[in-house]
């Protein structure tokens, strides 16, 4: 189920493509310099789109609401993840595929970076983020369990589709403040694979 087509490269973005990027780019740095150095609720959007040198329409139009100002990469995370299931190579299992993702980008961005321990701890501490951060995991396991119950030919509202992205999703934030992160995010996977593969063969 995983055979794709090539097909031709995808042109390049234009100029005003690039432009709104970088100005995208411009106002989630300057946001997340703030909140690091004061904290998220002691800085006002005002603030930001002076320290971004844009307007706060301009904010809003590239982010409607403050939470996701700290998590502008949502989209592409999201779309990662999927192809991590889509693309994986002939044979390799889907939670093999998605252990492989975790690990290079997950856990590969949490190692030894201070500025991700930095954030992790914004969030973990702020409970608007949290509950934003909640939101969009759960909006992520709904996509996964769509995409591991087609390429599984299984309903897609099957349970264990679901709870497979649901574990897969949290394994690393329960890897993360182990002595090993990497080898607890291993083990979890190990867990997952070890039940996928019996219900997929139980299943024929």
């Amino acid at each position: 189920m995983n055979d794709t087509e090539t097909g031709p490269p995808a042109p390049a973005p234009g100029r005003r493509e690039r432009k709104k990027a970088a100005t995208r780019k411009a106002i989630a740095d300057a946001a997340l310099r703030l909140f690091l150095e004061r904290g998220y609720d002691d800085v006002g959007i005002r603030e930001i789109a002076d320290a971004a040198d844009v307007s706060t329409t301009t904010l809003f139009k590239h982010f409607p609401v403050k939470e996701a100002l700290v998590f502008d990469e949502d989209a592409d995370q999201e779309a990662g993840l999927l192809a991590a299931v889509r693309e994986r190579p002939p044979g390799r299992s889907v939670p093999a595929a998605l252990r492989e993702h975790a690990l290079r980008h997950r856990m590969a961005a949490a190692d030894g970076d201070a500025r991700f321990t930095a954030f992790a701890a914004l969030v973990d501490g702020t409970p608007a983020l949290r509950d934003h951060l909640q939101n969009m995991w759960l909006r992520h396991a709904a996509a996964l369990a769509r995409v591991i119950a087609d390429e599984c030919a299984l309903p897609a509202d099957d349970p264990a589709c679901a709870a497979l992205a649901h574990f897969a999703l949290e394994a690393p934030r329960a890897a993360r403040g182990q002595a090993d992160p990497r080898r607890a995010l291993c083990r979890a996977f190990d867990l997952l694979e070890g039940g996928w593969d019996t219900l997929t063969a139980a299943a024929g």
